[in-house]
């Protein structure tokens, strides 16, 4: 019997068919239906957890699936609600602002955990979720989830941050303060403050931190909210001083913010800057001891003083800067106080009784946006 194969089209592909009763070369292949998966559902850490650790251990309960196979999980931890990466360009050396962990293993006993294996950002509120891959097919995300990584500071080269919000700092306390929980560390008196020696010369960076305690018509001259100098001579003949003043009620004027900055010398005045006379007096206002402000000092070829009332994120109460043109700013060893020594002004010219600091922030990088975001949670607690 002959065969007679026609050519044909089926399901949009040319064949060939056999005619005259002849059999075809083999039966149609089963067609492959995709698994069909649910999403893992977060377990631990619990929503909106305060963690004592940089490396926490994700736990989510395991998603399902109508086909036996293999099973996989992906892991992201970011600083930012939407899980972008933007923020990642400003990552403090050797921590981690955001995470993308894929090829997980599932276990089989229920649960899925992704133990982190390097340091988190310290202090900042972080999201994560889950989702879960079986061949090419992927699950739709978990629900995302909210913890705190640890309330630790660090003094490194090039980066100091302390919280002083959990009764230690990375300083070291001159005179009488009292750590208040969740609230700082208070300065009781004019004559302490708290000192930071850095491992390195930052020449050109950001010194900033959060300040409560500050009122208008305190006592004081020149009192000093925070700075910086060489060594440990006396503060105000330093030639690398950085004097971030509130003035008290025998300052000329009284509540005026004030700075000096010294780029090299104590006495040639070229390499002194400071706002003149005009600026002194337009600069006076009435602080609130029970309101925050945010206080950033920044240098390098110019320098700038802003405050913030309201923390962080409030409105610009003063913003002032000069150019730097003659000098360099590059004391050795590098020292850097919240208030400041007593030098040979006197008690008057020195720290600012019952202030309160935390949220300190000491690099040659602009603060990361998401450091403390953990702190500033436990604060609205």
């Amino acid at each position: 019997m002959k065969r007679v194969f026609v050519l044909g089209v089926c399901g949009g592909v040319l064949v060939a068919a056999v005619a005259c009763g002849g059999k075809s070369g083999g039966a149609a292949p089963t067609p492959v239906v995709d698994p069909k998966l649910t999403a893992p559902a977060l377990d631990t850490p619990t929503d909106g957890e305060q963690l004592d650790t940089l490396r926490p251990t994700l736990v989510v309960k395991n998603g399902t699936s109508d086909q036996a196979g293999t099973r996989t999980y992906e892991f992201q931890i970011s600083d930012s609600a939407d899980f972008s990466t933007a923020g990642s360009t400003q990552q403090i050396p050797s921590f981690f602002s955001t995470v993308d962990q894929t090829g997980v293993a599932e276990n089989a006993g229920g649960k899925t955990s992704y133990p982190v294996d390097h340091d988190l950002q310290p202090t900042t509120r972080f999201y994560w979720r889950a989702r879960m891959t079986q061949g090419k097919v992927v699950s739709e995300w978990s629900a995302v989830g909210k913890f705190r990584s640890r309330l630790v500071g660090f003094n490194r080269a090039g980066s100091l941050y302390d919280p002083l919000i959990h009764g230690e700092t990375v300083g070291a306390i001159v005179g009488s303060a009292t750590f208040i929980p969740g609230k700082g560390i208070k300065l009781n008196n004019g004559q302490s403050y708290v000192k930071y020696l850095l491992p390195e010369t930052v020449s050109a960076g950001e010194f900033s931190m959060e300040v409560e305690g500050l009122m208008g018509n305190a006592p004081g001259n020149k009192a000093k909210v925070f700075g910086m100098q060489e060594g440990q001579g006396d503060f105000i003949t330093n030639r690398y001083r950085v004097d971030i003043q509130y003035r008290g009620t025998t300052g000329v004027p009284p509540n005026a913010i004030q700075w000096r900055v010294l780029y090299g010398s104590s006495t040639d005045h070229s390499v002194r800057y400071e706002p003149d006379t005009a600026k002194r007096f337009a600069s006076v206002y009435l602080l609130d001891p029970g309101t925050t402000y945010y206080w950033k000092a920044t240098w390098g070829g110019d320098f700038r003083l802003t405050v913030l009332q309201g923390g962080t994120n409030g409105s610009v109460l003063y913003d002032y800067g000069l150019p730097t043109p003659r000098g360099s700013y590059n004391p050795s060893p590098h020292y850097a106080y919240l208030g400041a020594p007593v030098g040979r002004s006197g008690t008057e010219s020195a720290s600012i009784a019952n202030t309160i600091y935390r949220n300190v922030w000491l690099s040659r990088d602009p603060r990361p946006a998401s450091l403390g975001s953990a702190l500033r949670e436990e604060l609205q607690r």
